[in-house]
């Protein structure tokens, strides 16, 4: 049957009866004739344990000993895991990630996967065994443990997969499937049977918790099939490839949201064309992500630029600024809190004018002000109060037809 590579999230591994309910969906694939790869995650809340924890010592822990407390979690996952597939039968092996020969940059708390040496674990599928590998964690050239970042698991798996060739990758969570947008927030949510990895890429780096970004971006570079399943249904998920079939016409396929935004305008900046690239370089040189940008002109030889970045990284931002404001020569930096992100996405968008006006329209029409757009051929997001995200989400999702998609298709 080939190599598939699994990957359960925290709540498919929350407790040793969900553990003993994963060691027989593997068992299962591995009966069927197939070779397993496992990824799993820490176990429910472990990892937000931990970090409450580090907090309660320390108002700003050292990034080096956060990896050295995270990689923690996902080692107990492994290890558990091991052992209730052992009680099958299975012969099984667990690596924690530098085990597994995952190598990244030498950055703590959001590496980048440079190579994976995949020797052991080919050895380990020759002699008929599983292999569990602990997600979200690596090692770094100079031997350091390092994390990838929440939601690095994904990244993991999907890294893994293209490694060894997998055939592919399987992201089992808590849903179904990937939905026209979140199904706690919005009761017409409707599962799609199929997303590009365009749309998904977009739709992650968005707001949609389904998957970490980086691997979608993983699977597009290397061509890994995904699939998107329930770890506790045996329901068809949503694949996840380059060429799918259009659900149902759909210009828009999914809306996204994300709370806890910030923007941040540095004003008084000189008009040259070096200013915009040296404040950006200075806050990614200390790897802040900014997002949405806006430039505007004052009407004399000084620039305002606004930008959105996620509220917990707006003390950092502040101090890099405020570190940096002989080299960036502006006057002030000002900052607005209690925002969010609402985005459309869909591939359909490139050839159908007039989806973003109304989508402006449609937020006009619920009195939603738009403080900042962001725009490429298959998305449109805006930047709205907090206070009205949900009210956004519903509206967009009912005005543009998400709703209509057939529950059982």
């Amino acid at each position: 049957m080939g190599l598939i590579v699994q990957k359960f999230g925290g709540t498919s591994v929350a407790d040793v009866e969900r553990i003993i309910n994963v060691a027989n969906r593997v068992a299962e694939e591995k009966r069927n004739g197939s070779d397993v790869v496992v990824v799993v995650s820490a176990m429910g809340k472990t990892t937000d344990k931990l970090v409450q924890m580090a907090n309660e010592l320390s108002s700003s822990p050292s990034k080096r000993e956060m990896d050295m407390l995270l990689s923690t979690g996902e080692q107990v996952t492994i290890s558990l895991l091991a052992m209730a597939l052992m009680e099958q039968g299975l012969d099984v092996v667990s690596y924690t990630g530098w085990q597994a020969g995952i190598e990244t940059e030498s950055v703590h708390g959001n590496a980048r996967i440079k190579q994976i040496n995949t020797d052991k674990i080919k050895n380990d599928l020759e002699e008929g065994k599983v292999v569990i590998v602990a997600g979200f964690q690596g090692v770094a050239e100079n031997g350091e443990i390092t994390t990838l970042g929440r939601g690095g698991s994904d990244t993991t798996a999907v890294a893994l997969a293209a490694a060894l060739g997998a055939d592919k990758c399987d992201i089992y969570t808590d849903v179904t499937g990937v939905f026209t947008t979140d199904p706690r927030v919005v009761k017409g949510a409707r599962k799609l049977l199929g997303v590009s990895y365009d749309e998904m890429l977009e739709l992650a780096n968005l707001g949609a918790g389904v998957l970490h970004p980086r691997a979608v971006e993983f699977a597009k570079n290397y061509g890994v099939t995904l699939e998107v399943r329930s770890s506790m249904e045996k329901e068809r998920g949503t694949v996840i490839e380059e060429e799918m079939e259009m659900e149902q016409n759909l210009v828009v396929r999914g809306i996204a949201f994300e709370d806890q935004i910030t923007r941040v305008s540095v004003l008084g900046l000189d008009n040259s064309l070096t200013s915009m690239p040296t404040i950006f370089s200075t806050l990614a040189k200390h790897h802040i992500n900014v997002d949405i940008i806006v430039q505007s002109g004052t009407g004399t030889d000084k620039a305002n630029i606004s930008f959105s970045i996620k509220s917990g990284d707006l003390a950092e931002t502040l101090d890099v600024l405020e570190g940096s404001k002989e080299l960036l020569n502006y006057q002030s930096v000002e900052s607005e809190t209690g925002l969010s992100k609402v985005s459309i996405v869909g591939a359909g968008m490139i050839s159908n004018p007039g989806v973003a006006a109304k989508m402006f329209e449609v937020l006009a029409e619920e009195g939603i002000q738009v403080k900042m757009v962001s725009t490429s051929e298959i998305k449109v997001s805006t930047v709205v109060e907090q206070a009205s995200m949900v009210k956004a989400v519903e509206a967009l999702h009912d005005a543009f037809e998400l709703s209509h998609i057939p529950v059982n298709s």
